[in-house]
């Protein structure tokens, strides 16, 4: 088509988990665990409720734009950070961000290195912009390399660099010095840390944004602090980098549910602090029942709130998922690559209690029981 941008008219879409839990009613949906999108497999604190009850109850703003400049939701996110506000901006998810880091630092032609296999969806947002895409990818042993990691950068010579960490879905965790020795080897490169999953690893390269500027550091409440369907991101980056990027953001696209929606999650950290450990532990414990089948499989569980199973047979991957399903478990079929395609999926990790209903499962598979 003569019409489309010629940056996409071969590209390869990002691939979609099943929204089959759409199709269903309510008393299915309370069936179905869903494993499927690393979403938080719990509500969210229940002062989100609250603030939400209070705007229904109002109702007299439903016809304004949203606010444009929240204060009260600054105030939270600079004390749950530990900076300042002029270092934070908030946006409608962390994939939106995403498209507006890429509109304000990529030009067409530019070399994108993405250390992957990871999230796919910014392969494609950098795409959009006209960008040639390269990666590095972790082998299938799953073990990275740091000084390959660095040979590519210097191959390449990308203009940006797109890191996961923890890496969604290997769980490699990369230590801030680490980054930080990146930032000083390649001041002209520009990083993005994608730290969706950081509240899991307790890790973040946040303190580094106030002395590089070629650090963007970008964040989610989809995963710890369970407000998926709010659609709330944030960004993490210099003084100047934040001025840049709200150059070009649209302010109003926050809308008011999703901005009191994240300051009731904001206002009940503990809340958020315990899923957290409950996940911890469930994905400690998933790990261990795992390890009892590794005549068929493999567990690969890192610092996230997912873990990446590895069939030994990979005729066993379709029949398992399928295995699942039928008991009404999601999983992610992944397919970023071409080991990904044969032999592995990945496993949202729930509470303790979910996890055992998925251990059951799988190893009646393995044991030939049919539903």
């Amino acid at each position: 088509m003569k019409y489309i941008n010629k940056y996409l008219r071969n590209f390869i879409p990002y691939k979609l988990a099943s929204h089959r839990i759409w199709m269903a009613d309510a008393e299915e949906r309370a069936r179905i665990l869903k494993l499927d999108w690393n979403e938080a497999t719990i509500p969210p604190s229940p002062k989100v409720g609250e603030r939400l009850k209070k705007l229904i109850d109002d109702g007299s703003f439903y016809n304004l734009y949203p606010s444009t400049y929240n204060e009260e939701l600054l105030e939270l996110l600079s004390e749950y950070v530990g900076l300042q506000k002029e270092n934070i901006q908030y946006f409608a998810s962390s994939d939106s961000l995403h498209e507006y880091i890429a509109k304000l630092y990529i030009t067409v032609g530019d070399p994108v290195l993405l250390l992957g296999p990871t999230y796919d969806n910014f392969r494609l947002t950098a795409e959009v912009c006209g960008a040639e895409i390269y990666f590095f990818n972790i082998d299938e042993t799953f073990e990275f390399n740091g000084e390959e990691f660095i040979s590519r950068i210097e191959d390449v010579e990308p203009s940006l660099v797109y890191i996961c960490n923890p890496n969604n879905p290997t769980g490699t965790l990369h230590s801030i010095e680490f980054i930080e020795v990146l930032l000083n080897r390649f001041p002209q490169v520009l990083f993005l840390i994608d730290e969706a999953y950081a509240e899991f690893s307790g890790i973040s390269a946040k303190e580094l944004v106030l002395r590089y500027e070629n650090l963007l550091i970008s964040r989610t409440m989809s995963k710890a602090f369970a407000l998926a369907n709010f659609r709330f991101g944030y960004l993490i980056a210099s003084k100047d980098n934040i001025e840049y990027i709200s150059n070009i953001r649209n302010p109003k696209n926050i809308t008011t549910f999703a901005q009191e929606a994240a300051a009731g999650v904001l206002s009940d950290i503990p809340y958020m602090r315990a899923y957290v450990g409950e996940v911890c532990l469930a994905a400690k414990q998933f790990a261990e029942e795992m390890s009892e089948l590794s005549d068929y499989l493999r567990c690969i569980s890192g610092v996230g709130n997912f873990a990446l199973l590895c069939l030994n047979d990979m005729q066993d991957k379709p029949q398992l998922i399928e295995h699942l399903l039928a008991r009404d478990i999601y999983v992610r079929d992944l397919s970023q690559t071409e080991y990904f395609r044969s032999n592995c999926f990945r496993v949202t990790i729930g509470t303790r209690e979910q996890m055992e209903r998925v251990t059951c499962a799988i190893k009646s598979y393995f044991k030939g029981e049919q539903p």
